[in-house]
Protein backbone atom coordinates (compact mmCIF):
# COMPACT_ATOMS: atom_id res chain seq x y z
CA UNK A 1 0.00 0.00 0.00
CA UNK A 2 0.93 3.78 -0.66
CA UNK A 3 1.04 4.76 2.86
CA UNK A 4 3.31 2.04 4.02
CA UNK A 5 5.82 3.62 2.01
CA UNK A 6 5.65 7.30 3.26
CA UNK A 7 4.12 6.35 6.76
CA UNK A 8 5.98 7.85 9.82
CA UNK A 9 8.40 4.85 10.60
CA UNK A 10 8.82 6.20 13.88
CA UNK A 11 4.65 5.25 14.66
CA UNK A 12 4.38 1.69 14.01
CA UNK A 13 7.90 1.21 15.96
CA UNK A 14 6.42 -0.36 19.26
CA UNK A 15 7.98 1.06 22.45
CA UNK A 16 10.99 -0.28 23.81
CA UNK A 17 10.81 -2.12 27.23
CA UNK A 18 11.81 0.64 30.16
CA UNK A 19 12.25 2.58 27.26
CA UNK A 20 11.65 6.38 28.91
CA UNK A 21 12.12 7.73 25.48
CA UNK A 22 9.99 5.37 23.79
CA UNK A 23 6.86 6.02 26.40
CA UNK A 24 7.17 9.79 26.26
CA UNK A 25 4.29 11.87 24.97
CA UNK A 26 4.19 13.25 21.28
CA UNK A 27 4.18 16.62 22.98
CA UNK A 28 4.73 17.79 26.64
CA UNK A 29 4.33 21.25 27.54
CA UNK A 30 5.13 21.88 31.52
CA UNK A 31 4.64 25.67 32.69
CA UNK A 32 4.24 27.48 29.42
CA UNK A 33 4.00 31.07 29.40
CA UNK A 34 4.49 33.63 26.80
CA UNK A 35 3.58 37.43 26.87
CA UNK A 36 3.61 39.97 23.83
CA UNK A 37 4.12 43.37 26.10
CA UNK A 38 1.51 44.16 28.51
CA UNK A 39 -1.10 40.80 26.65
CA UNK A 40 -0.52 37.53 28.08
CA UNK A 41 -1.28 34.73 25.36
CA UNK A 42 -0.40 32.18 27.38
CA UNK A 43 -0.52 31.38 31.31
CA UNK A 44 1.50 28.62 32.53
CA UNK A 45 -0.16 26.05 30.27
CA UNK A 46 0.36 22.17 30.81
CA UNK A 47 -0.42 19.59 28.16
CA UNK A 48 0.49 16.09 26.91
CA UNK A 49 -0.13 15.06 23.00
CA UNK A 50 0.08 11.29 23.28
CA UNK A 51 2.21 9.72 20.25
CA UNK A 52 -0.56 8.62 17.37
CA UNK A 53 -3.23 11.10 18.31
CA UNK A 54 -5.42 13.54 16.13
CA UNK A 55 -5.45 16.18 19.40
CA UNK A 56 -6.88 19.63 18.72
CA UNK A 57 -6.55 23.21 20.52
CA UNK A 58 -9.86 24.79 20.01
CA UNK A 59 -10.68 28.36 21.51
CA UNK A 60 -11.74 31.71 20.28
CA UNK A 61 -9.90 34.52 18.38
CA UNK A 62 -6.98 36.05 21.40
CA UNK A 63 -7.67 32.34 23.26
CA UNK A 64 -3.97 31.00 22.78
CA UNK A 65 -4.47 28.09 20.65
CA UNK A 66 -2.44 29.60 17.55
CA UNK A 67 0.61 31.13 19.88
CA UNK A 68 0.84 27.35 21.59
CA UNK A 69 0.96 25.83 18.01
CA UNK A 70 3.84 28.63 17.30
CA UNK A 71 5.50 27.64 20.82
CA UNK A 72 5.56 24.09 19.62
CA UNK A 73 6.65 24.69 15.87
CA UNK A 74 9.63 26.86 17.25
CA UNK A 75 8.55 30.27 15.82
CA UNK A 76 8.16 31.38 18.75
CA UNK A 77 9.93 31.59 21.97
CA UNK A 78 8.39 31.53 25.60
CA UNK A 79 9.29 33.38 28.21
CA UNK A 80 8.99 30.14 30.70
CA UNK A 81 8.30 26.88 30.54
CA UNK A 82 9.68 23.61 29.12
CA UNK A 83 9.08 22.10 25.60
CA UNK A 84 9.15 18.10 25.22
CA UNK A 85 8.79 16.48 21.54
CA UNK A 86 9.11 12.87 22.10
CA UNK A 87 11.23 13.44 25.23
CA UNK A 88 13.50 15.52 24.14
CA UNK A 89 13.62 19.50 25.51
CA UNK A 90 13.28 21.45 22.04
CA UNK A 91 12.64 24.41 24.34
CA UNK A 92 15.81 26.40 22.63
CA UNK A 93 16.05 24.04 19.88
CA UNK A 94 15.33 26.36 16.62
CA UNK A 95 12.61 25.01 13.86
CA UNK A 96 14.56 23.64 11.53
CA UNK A 97 16.19 21.49 13.92
CA UNK A 98 12.83 20.28 15.21
CA UNK A 99 11.29 16.76 13.11
CA UNK A 100 8.09 19.39 12.66
CA UNK A 101 6.12 20.46 9.65
CA UNK A 102 3.28 22.68 9.34
CA UNK A 103 0.18 23.08 7.47
CA UNK A 104 -1.10 27.35 7.34
CA UNK A 105 -4.27 28.41 6.18
CA UNK A 106 -2.65 30.26 2.88
CA UNK A 107 -1.38 26.97 2.05
CA UNK A 108 2.17 28.65 1.14
CA UNK A 109 2.96 27.10 -2.54
CA UNK A 110 5.39 28.15 -4.71
CA UNK A 111 3.25 29.26 -7.39
CA UNK A 112 6.10 28.98 -10.10
CA UNK A 113 7.14 25.17 -9.42
CA UNK A 114 4.44 22.55 -10.29
CA UNK A 115 2.33 20.62 -7.91
CA UNK A 116 5.27 17.57 -7.96
CA UNK A 117 8.00 20.01 -7.29
CA UNK A 118 6.08 21.78 -4.42
CA UNK A 119 5.75 18.84 -2.78
CA UNK A 120 9.71 17.88 -3.20
CA UNK A 121 10.77 20.58 -2.19
CA UNK A 122 11.49 19.50 1.11
CA UNK A 123 12.82 16.43 -0.08
CA UNK A 124 15.36 18.32 -2.43
CA UNK A 125 16.89 20.64 0.49
CA UNK A 126 17.48 17.78 2.62
CA UNK A 127 19.41 16.51 -0.60
CA UNK A 128 17.18 13.10 -1.20
CA UNK A 129 18.43 12.04 -4.78
CA UNK A 130 16.32 12.66 -7.90
CA UNK A 131 14.51 9.31 -8.46
CA UNK A 132 13.64 8.64 -4.34
CA UNK A 133 12.11 12.35 -4.68
CA UNK A 134 10.09 11.59 -7.62
CA UNK A 135 8.57 8.37 -6.16
CA UNK A 136 7.73 9.79 -2.57
CA UNK A 137 5.86 12.74 -4.12
CA UNK A 138 3.96 10.79 -6.09
CA UNK A 139 3.03 8.68 -3.34
CA UNK A 140 1.66 11.45 -1.73
CA UNK A 141 -0.29 12.75 -4.65
CA UNK A 142 -1.97 9.45 -4.24
CA UNK A 143 -2.63 9.58 -1.06
CA UNK A 144 -4.00 12.67 -1.05
CA UNK A 145 -5.88 11.44 -3.92
CA UNK A 146 -4.52 14.13 -6.34
CA UNK A 147 -2.48 11.29 -8.40
CA UNK A 148 -2.14 12.85 -12.40
CA UNK A 149 -2.01 16.19 -11.20
CA UNK A 150 1.90 16.82 -10.62
CA UNK A 151 2.75 18.73 -13.71
CA UNK A 152 0.21 21.43 -12.93
CA UNK A 153 0.77 24.45 -11.52
CA UNK A 154 -1.10 25.66 -8.14
CA UNK A 155 -2.85 28.42 -9.76
CA UNK A 156 -4.56 25.51 -12.04
CA UNK A 157 -6.09 24.02 -9.06
CA UNK A 158 -8.78 24.22 -7.15
CA UNK A 159 -8.87 25.54 -3.69
CA UNK A 160 -9.50 21.94 -1.58
CA UNK A 161 -6.78 20.83 -4.30
CA UNK A 162 -3.75 23.15 -3.09
CA UNK A 163 -5.08 22.28 0.49
CA UNK A 164 -4.18 18.67 -0.42
CA UNK A 165 -0.82 19.44 -1.94
CA UNK A 166 -0.05 21.58 0.83
CA UNK A 167 -0.53 18.71 3.03
CA UNK A 168 0.93 15.70 0.61
CA UNK A 169 4.44 18.27 0.71
CA UNK A 170 4.07 18.25 4.82
CA UNK A 171 3.60 14.57 5.03
CA UNK A 172 6.02 13.30 2.47
CA UNK A 173 9.15 14.22 5.28
CA UNK A 174 7.78 12.00 7.47
CA UNK A 175 7.48 14.25 10.26
CA UNK A 176 7.27 13.02 13.75
CA UNK A 177 4.43 16.03 14.61
CA UNK A 178 2.22 17.71 12.04
CA UNK A 179 0.85 21.21 12.84
CA UNK A 180 -2.13 22.38 11.23
CA UNK A 181 -3.11 26.04 11.82
CA UNK A 182 -6.60 26.30 10.83
CA UNK A 183 -5.89 24.83 7.64
CA UNK A 184 -9.39 24.77 6.22
CA UNK A 185 -11.02 28.31 7.29
CA UNK A 186 -10.30 29.45 3.80
CA UNK A 187 -12.93 27.27 2.10
CA UNK A 188 -16.36 27.03 1.75
CA UNK A 189 -18.30 24.55 3.91
CA UNK A 190 -19.14 21.64 1.54
CA UNK A 191 -15.33 21.47 0.47
CA UNK A 192 -14.56 22.05 4.56
CA UNK A 193 -16.33 18.48 5.49
CA UNK A 194 -14.80 16.78 2.72
CA UNK A 195 -11.52 18.09 3.97
CA UNK A 196 -12.26 16.70 7.07
CA UNK A 197 -12.76 13.68 5.85
CA UNK A 198 -9.30 13.21 3.79
CA UNK A 199 -7.64 14.92 6.83
CA UNK A 200 -9.13 11.95 9.00
CA UNK A 201 -8.26 9.39 6.58
CA UNK A 202 -4.64 10.89 5.91
CA UNK A 203 -3.83 10.77 9.61
CA UNK A 204 -4.70 7.50 10.11
CA UNK A 205 -2.87 6.21 6.92
CA UNK A 206 0.43 7.57 8.31
CA UNK A 207 0.38 7.33 11.98
CA UNK A 208 1.57 10.79 12.55
CA UNK A 209 0.83 12.70 15.42
CA UNK A 210 -1.63 15.91 14.31
CA UNK A 211 -1.97 19.16 16.15
CA UNK A 212 -5.37 21.04 14.67
CA UNK A 213 -5.93 24.27 15.52
CA UNK A 214 -9.68 25.64 14.79
CA UNK A 215 -12.03 27.79 16.41
CA UNK A 216 -15.01 25.39 14.69
CA UNK A 217 -16.60 23.40 17.31
CA UNK A 218 -18.30 20.89 14.32
CA UNK A 219 -14.57 20.42 12.85
CA UNK A 220 -13.38 19.75 16.40
CA UNK A 221 -15.41 17.40 17.78
CA UNK A 222 -16.21 15.48 14.53
CA UNK A 223 -12.16 15.22 14.02
CA UNK A 224 -10.23 14.85 17.29
CA UNK A 225 -9.32 11.57 19.50
CA UNK A 226 -8.93 14.52 22.39
CA UNK A 227 -9.59 17.93 22.06
CA UNK A 228 -7.82 20.76 24.25
CA UNK A 229 -10.46 24.07 25.06
CA UNK A 230 -8.40 27.17 25.72
CA UNK A 231 -9.82 30.84 26.98
CA UNK A 232 -7.84 33.84 28.09
CA UNK A 233 -4.65 31.74 27.91
CA UNK A 234 -5.77 28.88 29.90
CA UNK A 235 -7.08 25.50 29.17
CA UNK A 236 -10.46 25.11 30.56
CA UNK A 237 -10.85 21.77 29.59
CA UNK A 238 -8.99 18.49 28.05
CA UNK A 239 -10.76 15.46 26.75
CA UNK A 240 -12.22 13.06 24.35
CA UNK A 241 -15.20 15.08 22.09
CA UNK A 242 -17.82 13.22 23.81
CA UNK A 243 -16.21 13.93 27.25
CA UNK A 244 -16.04 17.65 26.45
CA UNK A 245 -19.72 18.40 25.19
CA UNK A 246 -21.39 15.93 27.24
CA UNK A 247 -20.01 16.89 30.23
CA UNK A 248 -18.35 20.32 30.23
CA UNK A 249 -16.24 21.19 33.55
CA UNK A 250 -16.87 24.83 33.07
CA UNK A 251 -19.32 27.51 32.16
CA UNK A 252 -16.94 28.70 28.98
CA UNK A 253 -16.88 25.13 27.67
CA UNK A 254 -20.61 24.89 27.85
CA UNK A 255 -21.45 28.16 26.14
CA UNK A 256 -18.42 27.46 23.47
CA UNK A 257 -19.32 24.41 22.87
CA UNK A 258 -22.52 23.83 21.15
CA UNK A 259 -25.91 26.24 22.52
CA UNK A 260 -25.01 27.57 25.88
CA UNK A 261 -27.60 26.61 27.87
CA UNK A 262 -26.87 28.01 32.04
CA UNK A 263 -28.96 28.19 34.92
CA UNK A 264 -28.79 28.78 38.27
CA UNK A 265 -30.14 26.61 40.84
CA UNK A 266 -29.73 27.00 44.06
CA UNK A 267 -26.28 28.85 44.28
CA UNK A 268 -24.86 26.56 41.32
CA UNK A 269 -24.91 27.21 37.90
CA UNK A 270 -26.19 23.84 35.90
CA UNK A 271 -25.84 22.67 32.23
CA UNK A 272 -28.19 20.71 30.12
CA UNK A 273 -27.80 20.49 26.08
CA UNK A 274 -30.74 21.49 23.92
CA UNK A 275 -31.49 17.92 22.35
CA UNK A 276 -31.67 16.18 26.10
CA UNK A 277 -34.66 18.44 27.01
CA UNK A 278 -38.07 17.73 26.55
CA UNK A 279 -40.63 20.51 25.57
CA UNK A 280 -43.95 19.53 26.55
CA UNK A 281 -47.18 21.31 25.44
CA UNK A 282 -51.27 21.38 26.86
CA UNK A 283 -51.70 18.10 29.06
CA UNK A 284 -48.22 16.27 27.74
CA UNK A 285 -47.02 13.83 30.89
CA UNK A 286 -43.26 14.14 31.33
CA UNK A 287 -40.78 11.70 32.05
CA UNK A 288 -40.66 9.52 35.37
CA UNK A 289 -38.51 11.15 37.52
CA UNK A 290 -37.70 13.76 35.08
CA UNK A 291 -36.90 17.43 36.87
CA UNK A 292 -39.71 19.79 35.54
CA UNK A 293 -39.63 23.50 34.99
CA UNK A 294 -42.36 26.16 33.22
CA UNK A 295 -42.16 28.97 31.30
CA UNK A 296 -43.29 30.82 27.96
CA UNK A 297 -41.78 30.31 24.57
CA UNK A 298 -39.59 33.46 23.58
CA UNK A 299 -38.23 32.90 20.02
CA UNK A 300 -38.67 29.77 17.27
CA UNK A 301 -35.85 29.03 14.71
CA UNK A 302 -36.30 26.14 12.17
CA UNK A 303 -33.18 25.39 10.76
CA UNK A 304 -33.89 22.06 9.15
CA UNK A 305 -32.91 18.62 10.86
CA UNK A 306 -34.11 20.35 13.86
CA UNK A 307 -35.99 23.00 15.19
CA UNK A 308 -35.41 25.38 18.44
CA UNK A 309 -37.32 27.07 20.97
CA UNK A 310 -35.94 29.37 23.33
CA UNK A 311 -37.65 29.62 26.33
CA UNK A 312 -37.68 32.21 29.26
CA UNK A 313 -38.11 29.83 32.56
CA UNK A 314 -40.52 31.06 35.40
CA UNK A 315 -38.08 30.52 38.00
CA UNK A 316 -35.12 32.62 36.03
CA UNK A 317 -32.87 31.92 33.02
CA UNK A 318 -33.31 30.98 29.57
CA UNK A 319 -32.88 27.39 27.80
CA UNK A 320 -32.67 26.52 24.25
CA UNK A 321 -34.42 22.84 23.22
CA UNK A 322 -33.35 21.31 19.92
CA UNK A 323 -36.27 19.45 18.76
CA UNK A 324 -35.71 16.91 15.96
CA UNK A 325 -37.95 17.20 12.80
CA UNK A 326 -38.72 13.54 12.20
CA UNK A 327 -41.91 14.53 10.17
CA UNK A 328 -43.08 17.88 8.38
CA UNK A 329 -43.28 20.25 11.23
CA UNK A 330 -46.25 22.22 11.68
CA UNK A 331 -45.42 26.55 11.05
CA UNK A 332 -42.94 26.90 14.04
CA UNK A 333 -43.89 29.93 14.90
CA UNK A 334 -47.52 28.81 16.13
CA UNK A 335 -46.07 28.53 19.27
CA UNK A 336 -44.35 31.43 20.03
CA UNK A 337 -45.54 33.11 23.13
CA UNK A 338 -46.95 29.69 24.10
CA UNK A 339 -46.74 28.39 27.72
CA UNK A 340 -44.60 25.09 27.57
CA UNK A 341 -42.71 22.75 30.38
CA UNK A 342 -39.34 21.53 29.49
CA UNK A 343 -38.02 18.45 31.27
CA UNK A 344 -34.93 16.72 31.54
CA UNK A 345 -33.75 13.71 33.49
CA UNK A 346 -31.13 14.81 36.54
CA UNK A 347 -28.20 12.78 34.93
CA UNK A 348 -27.92 15.06 31.58
CA UNK A 349 -27.40 18.39 33.84
CA UNK A 350 -24.21 19.01 35.03
CA UNK A 351 -22.60 21.89 37.23
CA UNK A 352 -20.16 23.17 35.99
CA UNK A 353 -17.32 26.12 37.64
CA UNK A 354 -16.54 29.61 36.76
CA UNK A 355 -13.27 29.46 35.16
CA UNK A 356 -10.27 26.71 34.58
CA UNK A 357 -9.03 25.11 37.83
CA UNK A 358 -5.71 23.02 38.60
CA UNK A 359 -7.24 19.98 37.97
CA UNK A 360 -8.93 21.45 34.42
CA UNK A 361 -9.44 17.82 32.99
CA UNK A 362 -12.32 16.84 35.24
CA UNK A 363 -15.86 16.81 34.00
CA UNK A 364 -18.76 18.98 35.57
CA UNK A 365 -20.48 17.01 38.45
CA UNK A 366 -23.94 15.66 37.65
CA UNK A 367 -26.85 17.09 39.23
CA UNK A 368 -28.59 14.80 41.37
Amino acid sequence: MTSRMIANPAASRPAASGSGAAAAPAVRVSGMRKRYGPVTALDGVDLDVEAGEFFTLLGPSGSGKTTLLRLIAGFEHPDGGRLELGGRDVTSVPPYARNVNTVFQDYALFPHMTVAQNIEYGLRVKRVPRAERRAKAGQALEMVRLGGLGDRKPAQLSGGQRQRVALARAIVNQPQLLLLDEPLGALDLKLRQEMQLELQHVQREVGITFVYVTHDQEEALSMSDRIAVLNQGQIEQVGAPLEVYERPATAFVAGFIGISNLIERDGRQITVRPEKIRLLTGEEAAPEGATVEAGQVQDVSYVGVLTRYVVDLDRGGQLVVARQNETAPAEPGGLRGSRVRLAWHSEQAFTVRQGPGPDHGDPGRQER
